[in-house]
């Protein structure tokens, strides 16, 4: 069973109708979130104030809210999906589960950042890169990672951890990042993953999940969504940035309309604050590391710094989008469930 978070005191009884119940529907949107939830409790309240329409929402990873939505496709439960690698929406599209919708900010946004049709807008850019634990790198006389290769050092051996493809659209991203790296070439790339599989001590179910455990030296390195990254270090952890010299993906973080809705106008004026530099100016406020989407909002000095030096490449969406399914299931079948 899952749980509502409401943005205003009601008994649970009530939060657990909200999804069927339309009194004053038009007040009301709710919503998957894949965004953490400590950031939706600083980023909802803002929209309340802005528009007057309250927030349900409830946080899963992206994987886990694609699979509900396309469960719930006959009748949906929400009206919007918040955040999430845009590679899981383009999935998305594929399952007919949203709805087409151009906010205000639709036409300046660059073509990557955008369905064409409508279906999901991106509201940031969010790289992929590389996080290891300083303390377990002076140990064993080792560098930051700086080469995907750099992973496969017998010194990491049960000792990563980086998100579960099953769940997670952070290790999507990772699957695909890896693809280009390989140029498509799936049996190189999937070697690739094979080897590096005697590493991980653990997949975990969120992208972020990881994170805490390589800080605190539970883990040694993992490949996580940079915004998680300097999100742990601005918590005054010792962590190590870095990224590989191949390359390394980033993903747009989309929201889209779900189709069915049955709240479709404050759904609509949910999207078009999102993508509006109001919304994407609250995450210097706030300090989230992303990359906005709008080209009229600049990116914080900090993550300027952070990747004045790494080669990062977007995903290619009709790719991932078209395979994401078939590469998933091969990733669980031949990697995920390989025994030494």
């Amino acid at each position: 069973m899952y749980r509502w978070w409401r943005l205003v005191a009601l008994p649970l009884a009530i939060l657990l109708l909200l999804p069927v119940v339309r009194a004053r529907a038009a007040d009301t949107v709710n919503v998957y979130s894949i965004w953490t939830d400590n950031w939706n409790r600083q980023l909802f309240p803002e929209f309340e104030k802005a528009t007057g329409i309250k927030v349900n929402f409830v946080r899963f990873s992206s994987g886990e809210a694609l699979a509900r939505l396309i469960a719930e496709k006959n009748n949906p439960r929400v009206d919007v999906l918040f955040g999430g690698p845009t590679e899981t929406h383009a999935a998305g599209i594929k399952e007919g589960i949203f709805e087409v919708y151009k906010p205000p900010s639709f036409a300046v946004l660059p073509a990557r950042f955008k369905d064409p049709e409508g279906k999901w807008v991106a509201i940031a850019d969010n790289p992929l890169a590389f996080m290891s634990n300083p303390k377990f790198l002076k140990e064993h006389n080792l560098k930051p990672p700086a080469s995907w290769n750099d992973l496969l050092h017998p010194a990491f051996k049960n000792m990563l951890q980086m998100a579960d493809a099953r769940t997670s659209g952070t290790a999507v991203t990772r699957l695909f990042s890896i693809l280009e790296v390989y140029g498509r070439d799936e049996e190189k790339a999937f070697d690739y993953m094979k080897k590096k599989r005697r590493n991980v001590q653990l997949y975990t179910k969120s992208g972020v999940g990881g994170v805490l455990p390589v800080a605190l030296g539970q883990a040694a390195a993992g490949t996580f969504f940079i915004v998680d990254v300097l999100d742990v270090q601005a918590k005054g952890y010792d962590v190590t940035l870095s990224f590989p010299r191949e390359g390394i993906g980033t993903a747009g973080e989309a929201i889209a309309l779900i189709k069915g809705a049955k709240n479709p106008e404050p759904g609509k004026k949910m999207i078009d604050w999102a993508t509006s530099p109001a919304f994407q100016s609250l995450f210097a406020k706030y300090q989230i590391n992303f990359i906005p989407a709008h080209p009229d909002v600049k990116m914080s000095a900090s993550l300027t710094e952070a990747l004045k030096d790494a080669k990062i490449f977007p995903i290619d969406l009709d790719y991932a989008g078209a395979n994401r399914k078939r590469i998933v299931e091969r990733w669980i079948n031949e990697v995920l469930t390989l025994r030494e």
